[in-house]
């Protein structure tokens, strides 16, 4: 499969890449930042994990089905972790978590 068939999903990833590290970069800015610890190191995570996938998939990998699955997992657990804190960066990166983990549950279902 190639660039044409993923386009949707890593779209996704790219935009949900960037909605956690600006999520992350806003953590580190809270009053307790040590409260926020498990959220900035899954945002960092999920971002690189959704990065790499949107590069595989622009590639054409073989492993893509593979490699979506462990974007939606890291997707799904970042965005567990963002809800339960009510700033409105977390909220946002919690949705376009949702919606990365959807788009890779998509690619996978080609499959």
């Amino acid at each position: 499969m190639d660039y044409h068939h993923y386009k949707q999903c890593i779209e996704a990833c790219l935009a949900c890449a960037a909605v956690c590290n600006h999520c992350a970069s806003a953590c580190t800015k809270e009053e307790d930042v040590n409260m926020m610890a498990r959220c900035i190191q899954l945002d960092m995570e999920c971002a690189t994990a959704c990065s790499y996938t949107a590069q595989m998939m622009s590639l054409g990998s073989k492993r893509s089905e593979e490699i979506c699955a462990i974007c939606a997992q890291l997707c799904r657990e970042c965005a567990e972790e963002c809800e339960k804190h009510e700033n409105e960066h977390c909220q946002e990166c919690a949705a376009a978590c949702r919606t990365c983990a959807e788009a890779c549950m998509e690619v996978m279902e080609v499959f």
